[in-house]
């Protein structure tokens, strides 16, 4: 189960594209701009929004009736829209917020196995209508903490990106990041610009979060309590909160986790599977 640090925001926030640019080969940089973007309240450093992109042919994505104070009936209604008519939806981390300008970017990773996300950021152009719901947070650091762990793959960039970016002064941390190429590391800096020290590792043949996983076990970590915050593929995110559990002796209560992607299931198969979880637990 993950920690819910913040109350989501039940309300839509309609947004044109302002600005495209290229992080790295595979990570595009896209600025959203629009009214709404005002009133953008952060939640997190790790802060994330459902995107909304319109249908194929559709110049603005047609929404269900906003959420209420059950999320689960939401996004039944969400689920029921008609295939056709029903827009994609991917969940993203906001890389940066600036509601005094009304603008918010978001960095999207282009896979080799393109869902609506990818494609989409892919051809984006400025005047590109999207929604977005939220901001969610996660990263809510423990009193008494001494040190902070973060750790991913190349889908938690930007969230570690962006925690990195607002870490207190006295902040011990460290990182480690499984990519698939060298191409995809940026530099992690702390607030002034302070170069952050990262362990970038790459998967090579093996499968997504094995590399990783090897990397912090056999890694020598700081003494005292730590706060470990873990995202990325769901098995990546898995091995490695059960090896700081068991292995390690690290307080389950210390450890934020969420599994942004699983291989072989789409967001939405996942999203059913969750509603299924949901309607057999509150029939009991």
């Amino acid at each position: 189960m993950t920690i819910e640090a913040t109350r989501p925001r039940l309300a839509y926030m309609n947004a044109q594209v302002r600005d495209v640019r290229r992080v790295t080969p595979r990570m595009v940089r896209v600025t959203f701009a629009g009214a709404d973007l005002n009133e953008f309240v952060d939640a997190a450093p790790d802060q994330y929004v459902k995107v909304f992109f319109p249908v194929p042919g559709t110049r603005r994505p047609k929404l269900p009736p906003p959420p209420t104070a059950d999320g689960m009936s939401w996004y039944r209604q969400y689920l029921n829209m008609p295939d056709d008519v029903r827009p994609p939806m991917r969940t993203y981390t906001v890389r940066a917020s600036r509601p005094h300008v009304g603008e918010l970017d978001i960095d999207f990773l282009l896979h080799d196995d393109a869902g609506p996300g990818s494609r989409w950021a892919e051809s984006a152009k400025p005047g590109d209508e999207v929604a977005l719901l939220g901001p969610h947070g996660l990263y809510e650091v423990p009193a008494g903490t001494s040190w902070q762990l973060l750790v991913g793959d190349e889908s938690a960039v930007p969230a570690i990106a962006a925690i990195c970016e607002q870490l207190p002064e006295s902040a011990t941390v460290t990182v480690f990041v499984e990519i698939a190429d060298p191409t995809d590391e940026i530099p992690l800096e702390r607030p002034g610009g302070e170069p952050v020290d990262v362990r970038w590792v790459l998967r090579g043949d093996a499968p997504v979060g094995e590399a990783v996983l090897a990397a912090v076990r056999e890694a020598r970590l700081p003494e005292g309590e730590p706060y470990a915050w873990i995202s990325g593929e769901a098995d990546l995110v898995k091995h490695v909160r059960r090896h700081l559990v068991r292995e390690r002796g690290v307080d389950k209560r210390r450890i934020t986790f969420t599994g942004y992607w699983r291989r072989g299931r789409s967001e939405e198969a996942a999203g059913r599977e969750q509603l299924r979880e949901y309607d057999r637990a509150t029939a009991r």
